[in-house]
């Protein structure tokens, strides 16, 4: 299917999504791919480092609380709000002191800088479930889910996603920096260390000792950071793995295989509405019936009221609330990026060059 949006606000630049191998009735070759034994490694290692909750001297109820807001501070500000409706498809938009702050938030989950993180999702919508999707559960699950990050992609590599589908990122000094020598880690690592200092300058101020305050800022990395660094990754590979082999479809007419699945829905606070979302991409809500219950575009809601966001996109479509009915859009457009990114589909060429952003 090729689709181009036809939206007279002027904010979103024609889009083709259609396959390489739909256009040209050749299968397209699995890009080559490269190990990565390094990242590979290190990602079992916080694995196991995780499972540390287990042991009684790392429990708190302290560190508990501390973590369930962690999830909710990270993954939905982090990585949900930010680094995929805002920085991904510009579903809103924010003084950039506060998109730093989202950004900011987001690179604490370990999931890669920004430009990356968006990047690679920008090419999962353009090539949903074809041979070029990054991560389609088409070659595995495991593959969807995780198996993908231990490899480098040819198409895909590090600089490549960045300068192919995130250069309006790459133009700004702050996101770029990021990316530059896995800055990001260093941003990971500088807010586990006031997690440990935080724990043990509060254990030692309630008058327990030095050794109580070790073991509260101990519990905080391992609860508030280490759990809930993997915590937040599954959540969120789910969507790539789970939100497209199980649940309903609202729209299934859509040419890949995105699902609604409500448990992902309610964990990765709305991202789990993930059929709605391929349907109707850059709008900032993914729940389109009123018990899709969307946590994150409440949230925006919110930051709207209180002067933290505009230009809200809202669902575009229209639905038939019919049991016998598939909710279908009127006029559908396939609007994924917005011309402000710079993004150019295959065979498309740029009349509106953007500015250097120095901000």
């Amino acid at each position: 299917m090729t689709s181009v949006s036809k939206d007279t606000t002027g904010a979103i630049e024609p889009v083709v999504t259609e396959s390489p191998e739909a256009t040209s009735g050749v299968e397209v070759e699995a890009p080559q791919k490269y190990f990565c034994p390094g990242l590979t490694t290190i990602m079992l290692l916080i694995h196991v480092a995780a499972l540390a909750v287990f042991l009684p001297y790392t429990f708190s109820w302290a560190a508990v609380i501390v973590a369930l807001a962690s999830w909710q501070l990270y993954g939905m500000f982090g990585i949900t709000i930010g680094y995929h409706r805002l920085l991904t498809h510009r579903g809103f938009t924010c003084p950039k002191w506060y998109e730093y702050i989202l950004a900011t938030l987001g690179s604490c989950c370990l999931q890669g800088p920004p430009g990356r993180w968006v990047g690679t999702h920008r090419a999962h919508h353009q090539f949903s479930d074809d041979e070029l999707d990054p991560h389609s559960p088409t070659k595995s699950f495991f593959w969807s889910h995780m198996g993908w990050l231990f490899y480098d992609v040819e198409g895909y590599k590090p600089d490549q996603v960045c300068s192919r589908y995130a250069p309006d990122l790459m133009r700004n000094r702050f996101y770029a920096w990021l990316e530059k020598d896995r800055n990001y880690i260093l941003v990971y690592l500088f807010h586990a260390a006031i997690y440990w200092l935080a724990g043990f300058g509060f254990g030692w101020w309630l008058g327990e000792g030095m050794m109580a305050g070790v073991q509260l800022g101990t519990s905080l990395v391992v609860w508030g950071v280490l759990f809930r660094t993997v915590w937040v990754w599954h959540i969120t590979w789910s969507v790539n793995s789970v939100s497209h082999v199980f649940g309903y479809r609202n729209y299934k007419d859509e040419p890949d295989h995105s699902k609604n699945n409500w448990i992902v829905g309610l964990l990765a606070h709305g991202e789990g509405w993930h059929n709605n979302h391929h349907a109707d991409p850059r709008s900032s809500a993914h729940g389109h019936r009123w018990w899709e219950l969307d946590v994150s575009y409440q949230m925006i809601r919110t930051m709207a009221v209180l002067g933290l966001a505009g230009d809200v996109i809202k669902p575009r479509v229209k639905h038939l609330m019919h049991s016998d009915e598939v909710a279908e859009q009127a006029g559908k457009e396939e609007q994924v990026i917005p011309e402000e990114t710079g993004f150019l589909a295959d065979g498309e060429t740029s009349t509106a060059p953007v500015a250097p952003d120095d901000s």
